[in-house]
């Protein structure tokens, strides 16, 4: 009794599993998809844009700092001037520039006097002129410039060679070199501009006898392969529906494929609808008379085979 019970537990048990699980599968990609923008964008940051910001927020604060010396300064002047925390005097028309930004922008920057001289400077240089909505948008541009630019010299003559030459160092060092063809091979399949070029669409008996399937012709495939079938073979990308766009490579006889009478896109509809859009020119018996010619034919080369030719004698000798 408590088993049947225990087993009438699991069975409601797993629609809720089946749900999370299907959940997950809906989630999951977004999510994934997002958080890999984010940790792109937040290496980013951190490693190119802020170093970078720093920098320059290093050189207005040389270019912009006007930090005098209380002794320097004449008792007829010093209302022109603020003290700072480290005893040192700015300008007065900065600090109300400062203040003026900080209401602007709703900043936590302290007060002028809760400042050193410096750290004023570094604070109203962020504010004037480094503030976000400026420095991102001026980055960007200046960082597909300089992507661009590099595009243009490497595709040159001397930039080709001399990458070819540090790409040559680079596959020198053992650790490295693993490591950098295996980034390689991502980023070339990701950011080329290199698209399968499919030859012709072709039927073919997969994944056994008797069950067709069509597939996109994109080559020869390999030499080595060619040499072991002892005949022409066929590198063939096989959709899976609805997404045509995935899907698997293999490698197959040409004499096991039949050219089909259609257009690329025509194949592309055939896999999208899962088989419901037929081209107008292969719906009712086309389809079916040129597999039966191409079994024919088969049966045929079968036939006048060495080894199928041998079969047969052997046969009429034993029957005699």
């Amino acid at each position: 009794m408590s088993e049947s019970k225990s087993a009438r537990n699991k069975s409601r048990s797993r629609p809720v599993r089946r749900a999370v699980l299907r959940g997950l599968g809906v989630v999951l990609p977004p999510l994934l998809t997002i958080l890999l923008f984010i940790w792109a964008w937040t290496t980013i940051e951190t490693r190119v844009l802020e170093p970078i910001e720093g920098a320059a927020r290093w050189v207005l604060v040389e270019i912009v700092a006007d930090i005098q010396d209380p002794a320097k300064v004449p008792e007829s002047e010093r209302h022109k001037y603020e003290v700072t925390l480290d005893e040192k005097l700015v300008p007065q028309t900065h600090v109300l520039n400062y203040n003026a930004l900080r209401q602007q922008t709703g900043s936590d920057s302290l007060a002028t006097n809760q400042l050193t001289a410096l750290a004023f400077y570094d604070r109203y240089v962020a504010l004037q002129y480094l503030r976000r909505t400026v420095v991102i948008p001026a980055f960007l541009a200046a960082f597909i410039l300089v992507l661009y630019l590099l595009g243009k010299f490497l595709a040159a003559g001397f930039g080709s060679f001399l990458w070819a030459t540090c790409e040559g160092v680079i596959q020198r060092v053992p650790l490295i070199r693993n490591v950098y063809s295996a980034v390689k091979q991502v980023t070339d399949f990701v950011f080329s501009e290199r698209e399968i070029e499919f030859n012709r669409v072709v039927a073919i008996e997969y994944p056994r006898r008797g069950i067709w399937s069509i597939g996109f012709v994109t080559g020869e495939s390999m030499r080595e392969i060619r040499s072991a079938a002892k005949e022409p073979v066929l590198s063939i990308l096989m959709p899976t529906s609805p997404m045509p766009a995935t899907g698997f490579t293999i490698t197959a006889p040409k004499s096991d494929t039949i050219d089909l009478d259609i257009t690329i896109d025509q194949a592309i509809q055939f896999v999208v609808s899962c088989g419901v859009v037929v081209p107008p020119q292969q719906q009712g018996s086309d389809v079916a008379a040129a597999i039966a010619s191409a079994l024919n034919k088969r049966e045929g080369m079968e036939l006048s085979s060495p080894g199928h030719a041998g079969s047969t004698s052997d046969n009429t000798l034993t029957a005699e």
